[in-house]
């Protein structure tokens, strides 16, 4: 399955340059769920770098990806690399 969303192109810009996120989402080599999960990681910590408090962040997190529980993301975030 390749990742298909307009909103973000290419949303590991940080780690991958947009020519190499579209050749290895073009042979359907990205896996989305890793993607997603980096995103919603990068959000947070961006929010508490702007002193949003943990549980406000995470709401806010919730409302894009409703399909998750607060305690899902909770993890997301708080995942030992």
């Amino acid at each position: 399955m390749k990742y298909e969303n307009p909103k973000y192109p290419n949303p590991i810009s940080d780690l991958v340059s947009d020519d190499v996120f579209e050749l290895l989402n073009k042979h359907g080599l990205i896996n989305e769920k890793s993607v997603r999960d980096h995103v919603i990681r990068k959000r947070f910590s961006d929010m508490k770098n702007n002193n949003l408090n943990a549980s406000e962040a995470i709401e806010i997190i919730r409302k894009d990806y409703p399909y998750l529980q607060f305690d899902t993301i909770r993890k997301i975030v708080y995942q030992i690399k």
